[in-house]
């Protein structure tokens, strides 16, 4: 059976840098790379079952796997990953998703670590720190990229709140 490397996507910048690794490991171990998407109806929950359609569904996963081909589209446009290489869309948690995407322990999951921030740090468990504690896999956790961080600082506000004229100014 060969050995295969799991991947989240999210289309992200810090999932596109965990499908750089994820390809790099690939290509390393000779492994197949499977790039996951995890999505959900709007709502989530067992809720939205009862009150959306069948139309929204397929209008959802459709969605899902249009995000999914441009991840894949934006991260290897330069260069291809040199690797078998497969994409699923599964609806779900991330972190549930990911882990069930494991075929055995010789697997390697991959996963970004994303942004940190004071703000929005307790909302949700973050999907590595799921991964990490449930795979029966190891897990390979990619910190962002340097440049998604710096990015980050020069944001005023997490909801990205365009600058100002005078914080658009350079330094002098």
């Amino acid at each position: 059976m060969r050995q295969r490397i799991v991947v989240g996507v999210s289309g992200s910048l810090g999932s596109l840098t965990a499908l750089h690794q994820a390809a790099s490991e690939a290509r390393e171990r000779g492994a197949e790379l499977r790039a996951v998407l995890a999505w959900q109806l709007p709502g989530g929950g067992l809720g939205s079952r009862t009150t959306l359609g069948a139309d929204t569904f397929r209008e959802c996963r459709a969605a899902a796997r249009e995000e999914l081909c441009a991840a894949l589209d934006l991260a290897f446009a330069a260069r291809r990953p040199g690797v078998t290489l497969s994409g699923y869309t599964v609806r779900g948690e991330p972190g549930a998703v990911l882990v069930d995407a494991v075929r055995s322990a010789d697997d390697l999951l991959v996963v970004g670590t994303g942004l940190r921030g004071r703000w929005f740090s307790g909302l949700r468990a973050p999907v590595a720190r799921y991964c990490l504690t449930h795979a029966p896999c190891p897990v390979l956790a990619v910190p962002p990229n340097p440049l998604e961080a710096e990015l980050a600082a020069v944001r005023r506000t997490p909801w990205h709140l365009p600058l100002t004229a005078r914080e658009r100014e350079p330094e002098r």
